[in-house]
């Protein structure tokens, strides 16, 4: 390796990974044949609008119509409107622009084509609650959700069965114009049903699924919320259903091609790369311990590959907000790792989310160096105190450890990098 330092050596890397996913580099070779009719832009997502923007800058006739992302998450487009909304809990902006993504997507004939832009964050983002539900109920529960330690299939779940938007039925909404989805995953196992809801894609998922996922996290729903489960009159767009069935999707970016990415990057540096997976879930702070086992392991027996070498990982953590502290997922992991780790030497580690935001902060991540601990020690810092109250953030605040992008305009979940240097 050469004499870069550790630090700067895995923002490198995670600047490869977003490179890897950038639409206005992804998009290009998706975009299909322009049709006899009209050409309707719609989507959803942190990356949309920058999505948006490339559809603009390579399409080659008329162009309309209307994205919404997460606020700061915009771009300079033209031809296509973009609308910014709250993020991860949605707001009535985003709730005004799915109602008119939805009349957009019911205004369309045989042969116009609706080319949707679908991303992480339209979840929320796309927030057409079902009739019957009021917008602060779905709030309500989408805030609960975010602090149970649900998994994101399971979220989603949840979100299609309340929405009037999500779960196949802007596709349905759509018919009989070609629709054509183009989607940057950023979810673990790149399930299109799963990203951002999966609006335009079939829901195989059911009421009853959804209503056993509050039952499994103790979440009390709204008299609305379940009126609306039992009855379960209106179910999602099921696989097979004929308004949907000649939808096409194409995933353009997803998160093992940002860690491969990152892994030619490496070695180039003279670095053993190793993907533990790009799909990796779980609470934030046992995912540490593993990794920090794995860390240990390398640096004092080199098993099971002998250092200088890094870990990449990918995937969506969660955690189970139990404290008051200001956290993120990725801080989270990074301060469980650290405390794991104990000062191991010449352990070096990443964790960022791809979008720049971890959770609702405002840096992307962390990293967490050999020395974080004694430098926290000595700016009477206590780490395990402040692992125990949820904040990560405070505890790399303090250290000048945060990562901080700004918002990235792309999704593809979170990417870990963990350098272990031979120790000479």
């Amino acid at each position: 390796m050469s004499q870069e330092h550790p630090t700067a050596f895995l923002r490198r890397l995670f600047d490869a990974a977003l490179t890897a996913a950038d639409p206005a580099k992804a998009v290009p070779a998706y975009l299909p044949a322009p049709p006899k009719g009209r050409t309707v832009v719609i989507g959803a997502g942190k990356a949309a609008a920058a999505m948006a923007k490339a559809v603009e800058d390579n399409w080659d006739g008329p162009l309309e119509g209307l994205v919404v992302t997460r606020y700061h998450h915009g771009a300079d487009c033209r031809r296509i409107e973009v609308i910014e909304a709250a993020h991860p809990v949605p707001d009535q902006k985003g709730r005004e622009a799915a109602g008119r993504i939805l009349a957009l997507a019911e205004d369309l004939g045989p042969d116009d084509l609706a080319l949707c832009l679908i991303s992480g964050g339209g979840s929320a983002l796309l927030s057409l609650p079902a009739q019957g539900i009021a917008l602060e109920e779905k709030q309500a529960v989408n805030r609960a959700l975010l602090k149970s330690g649900a998994a994101i299939d399971e979220m989603n779940c949840v979100r299609k069965h309340l929405s009037a938007i999500k779960g196949g039925r802007l596709a349905a909404a759509a018919a009989p114009a070609r629709v054509v989805s183009l989607l940057i995953s950023d979810v673990p196992g790149d399930d299109p049903a799963v990203i951002a809801s999966g609006p335009t894609i079939a829901d195989p998922t059911t009421f009853a699924e959804a209503q056993a996922i509050l039952e499994k996290y103790g979440i009390e729903a709204p008299t609305s919320v379940a009126r609306l489960m039992a009855a379960a009159t209106e179910e999602t767009p099921k696989p097979g259903d004929p308004r949907i069935a000649a939808a096409e999707s194409h995933i353009i970016a997803k998160p093992q091609a940002s860690l491969e990415a990152a892994a030619a990057l490496a070695r180039e540096a003279g670095i053993t790369p190793v993907i533990l997976g790009d799909s990796i879930e779980g609470e934030a702070r046992d995912v540490a311990q593993v990794m920090a086992g794995i860390a240990r392991q390398v640096a004092q027996h080199d098993q099971p590959m002998a250092a200088p070498c890094v870990l990449l990982s990918g995937g969506e953590t969660t955690v189970t907000v139990r404290g008051q502290g200001r956290g993120g997922r990725n801080a989270e992991f990074l301060l469980a790792l650290a405390v794991a780790l104990d000062g191991l030497p010449a352990v070096y580690g990443l964790a960022c989310d791809t979008d720049g935001i971890d959770g609702s902060e405002d840096n992307a991540g962390a990293i967490v160096t050999p020395d974080s601990l004694k430098r926290a020690e000595a700016a009477e810092v206590d780490a395990k105190a402040m692992l125990a109250n949820n904040d990560g953030y405070g505890f790399f605040d303090k250290l000048g450890d945060l990562v901080l992008t700004g918002p990235t305009r792309t999704n593809v979940n979170d990417f870990r990098a963990i350098l272990i240097q031979r120790i000479h």
